[in-house]
């Protein structure tokens, strides 16, 4: 077996046993509204895992996913359910801030995980503006999409595999998703070829902002409201679905399968540990547990390939 399947193998593994384990819990929940309630903010974290991914893919790491999906989501409660073509606007500009934030950390050198984490605070100023309370609407048109009935299995398990495919064609079989790849994997040589890498890693930086604001507006989508602080926990979430998912920090080695894989495992968990009663305050540690535990898998089966 190759070691891309192998990595994805395992959190489709890690997936199956946390859903078999929650219905022997709670058998009612093998349902299309027990589904529905466990995968309900499926959507959106998996957005977001595919918008951490794009800057892993470059090697980078950032550090501002959980602020901006919240800044997203707050100008989608208010302006674009008050004013739609400002509201857009707004967005649009927060992608291209991105695409510029990753170009000047290429020109400058700068270390991507501090000048993210600097974008953190400046994004959750920004939602806290606009959003100084917990309020705000969803646009219609958007909570109808957000809640729509498909048949035999709910959209919180149809969109992310959906995206997953879709992500999957643009990096794995269009030119541009190679190149990309080529950044993470060796820069040097993508320059000596004629690239330019600040194009490049600000392309992959708008990619990434482009998935957070859709993270942000699906997200108010199924609240109905929005918060300043609503997906910061988005941060290590993505983090942990890209690496749960085989992803790795260097050599631009992802796999949008695996990322949503993932970041569905770790939705699951969440609603696994709250069948087990246990307390929120352990809820983060226990799922910081499973990750753990999973990649130790991995790391034990990777090292027997390479032995063999």
């Amino acid at each position: 077996m190759t070691s891309d399947r192998l990595r994805l193998l395992l959190p489709v593994l890690s997936l199956a046993v946390l859903l078999g384990a929650v219905f022997y819990l709670q058998p009612r929940a093998m349902s299309y509204f027990g589904l529905n309630l466990l995968f309900n903010l499926a959507i959106p974290v998996a957005l977001a895992t595919i918008a951490q991914m794009m800057i892993i893919m470059v090697n980078d790491i950032d550090l501002s996913v959980g602020t901006f999906v919240s800044f997203c989501a707050c100008v989608t409660a208010t302006f674009v359910h008050d004013t739609p073509l400002l509201g857009y606007a707004i967005l649009a500009g927060a992608i291209l801030a991105y695409a510029a934030l990753g170009a000047l950390i290429q020109l400058r050198g700068l270390p991507a995980i501090v000048v993210t984490l600097g974008m953190s605070f400046v994004w959750g100023g920004l939602a806290v503006l606009i959003l100084p309370s917990p309020g705000g609407a969803s646009p219609e048109w958007l909570r109808t999409l957000m809640t729509l009935k498909t048949p035999l299995v709910p959209i919180a398990v149809i969109a992310p595999l959906v995206i997953a495919f879709a992500v999957h064609l643009l990096i794995r079989r269009s030119w541009i998703g190679v190149i990309l790849q080529g950044v993470g994997g060796n820069e040097r040589a993508m320059e000596r070829a004629g690239w330019s890498v600040v194009r490049l890693r600000a392309t992959s930086y708008g990619l990434a902002g482009l998935f957070g604001v859709l993270a942000g507006m699906c997200l108010v989508g199924l609240t109905t409201a929005a918060d300043a602080n609503i997906a910061l926990r988005y941060t290590l979430l993505s983090i942990a679905g890209v690496i749960l998912g085989g992803g790795e920090f260097v050599g631009g080695r992802i796999s949008p399968f695996g990322a949503v894989i993932g970041a569905l495992t770790l939705t699951l968990a969440a609603s696994f540990l709250s069948f087990l009663r246990l307390s929120p305050d352990w809820q983060i540690g226990a799922q910081g547990a499973i990750l753990i535990l999973v990649l130790a898998v991995r790391l034990l089966f990777v090292r027997k390939e390479a032995t063999a």
